[in-house]
């Protein structure tokens, strides 16, 4: 199943909550959240406040991606706050598996994002996941973040991923909701295209 999840960081932040209504109107499923600490990544971005105050705009599930360094140090804050999923990026975490028991352990689903080499190698990592979990029976699921716009939403799909996280595309230019139904429609068709 193909679901959207809009990235607020591209949203207008003066009316937020209104974005976030248009957006889940046009069918999004999840709300993606970017962390940033200024360290791991160089931009810096919202905190836990502005976690608190989407769980209270939305009920839709909070997906926090933190882009941050020492992860582990800021679970506990994003999951008292309200986050739903929280993702943690392998290269910050000393020790990945408990990281993840830690995300598990506030009743949160856990998730691991890796930096992929360039983008296109993107792709074809993301085919490769898509083949391993078929091989092996995993239920994983895999999300891309980053260029999913409505140029690239049919290759995107087609190479295994399930849940898109777009910014630009959902929240860059006019309406929200419609942009939002638009991406998942193409989504959705290209997913019943045969590779």
């Amino acid at each position: 199943m193909i679901e959207l999840a809009p990235s607020i960081l591209s949203a207008d932040f003066a009316h937020l909550a209104d974005q976030v209504d248009r957006a889940t109107a046009g069918g999004a499923a999840v709300i993606h959240v970017d962390i940033m600490d200024g360290h791991f990544v160089p931009n810096m971005t919202i905190g836990p406040v502005v976690v608190r105050s989407l769980r209270k705009a939305t009920q839709l599930p909070l997906d926090c991606h933190l882009m941050i360094e020492n992860p582990d140090q800021y679970i506990p804050d994003f999951a008292d706050a309200g986050a739903d999923w929280i993702s943690v990026h392998q290269e910050a975490c000393r020790h990945l598996n408990r990281s993840l028991h830690l995300i598990k352990g506030h009743d949160c689903r856990a998730g691991v994002v890796i930096n992929p080499a360039t983008p296109v190698e993107t792709l074809s990592e993301v085919r490769r996941l898509a083949d391993l979990r078929a091989r092996h029976g995993y239920t994983y699921r895999i999300e891309i973040d980053g260029g999913v716009a409505m140029d690239t939403v049919g290759e995107i799909v087609r190479a295994g991923t399930e849940i898109l996280v777009a910014g630009n595309a959902v929240f860059g230019k006019g309406d929200p909701k419609q942009n939002a139904s638009a991406l998942l429609e193409a989504a959705k068709s290209a997913s019943l295209v045969k590779v």
